[in-house]
């Protein structure tokens, strides 16, 4: 049995087809857009219409901008000859708020994952590969720690040895307040492997 008219089913439903939004949430949402002032409902579509009509790919390291090249391509301030590879635009996002990166970025826009069918083709590496034609130093992969992001990292890693470009791969391990005895070997294995000189 339906309890909202149908407008509100039908942007309750919208809403909750959302990543991480729920229907209760989406609920809430939904009560909240509709309460809004007229105004603030329409300065909320047009960002959302805005960003989907004027936001693509950056022609450099293909992260998410609404200009031809994104404002870290752009920066003379980086170091060009130096390439974080991550999996996502919020993979980005993240380094960038550590403040301590100073090179520029290429994202995959996914992990190779032959159980859902995702090929290396499927994803941004032979850009990636078109990019180090240039002058480059070192290509950092920072895919994640899962089987999907390990697989991808040897795959970049085997491509990238050849030319004769450094080829890092970020430490993972125990994360911080973690209890030993709470994490699995290949994490601790990882995070003896990624130890540093005190």
């Amino acid at each position: 049995m339906d309890y909202y008219s149908s407008h509100i089913n039908k942007l309750i439903e919208s809403l909750s087809s959302l990543p991480g939004i729920g229907n209760k949430s989406a609920q809430r949402l939904a009560f909240h857009i509709i309460n809004m002032s007229d105004e603030q409902v329409d300065a909320l579509a047009d960002a959302i219409t805005g960003a989907k009509k004027n936001v693509h790919y950056c022609k450099e390291c293909f992260t998410l901008t609404d200009e031809d090249l994104c404002p870290i391509c752009r920066s003379e301030k980086r170091n060009h000859r130096q390439i974080m590879v991550v999996e996502n635009t919020r993979d980005l996002a993240a380094y960038e708020k550590t403040g301590k990166y100073d090179g520029v970025y290429h994202v995959l826009h996914g992990a190779i994952s032959p159980m859902l069918g995702v090929g290396p083709s499927d994803i941004k590496i032979k850009e990636l590969i078109i990019r180090l034609q240039k002058d480059v130093d070192e290509v950092i992969i920072a895919t994640n720690a899962s089987l999907e992001g390990e697989t991808t990292a040897m795959y970049i890693a085997k491509l990238v040895k050849p030319t004769g470009i450094k080829v890092s791969r970020i430490a993972s391990g125990v994360p911080v307040g973690g209890d030993l005895e709470n994490i699995d070997e290949v994490t601790l294995l990882r995070a003896l492997e990624g130890r540093t000189e005190l």
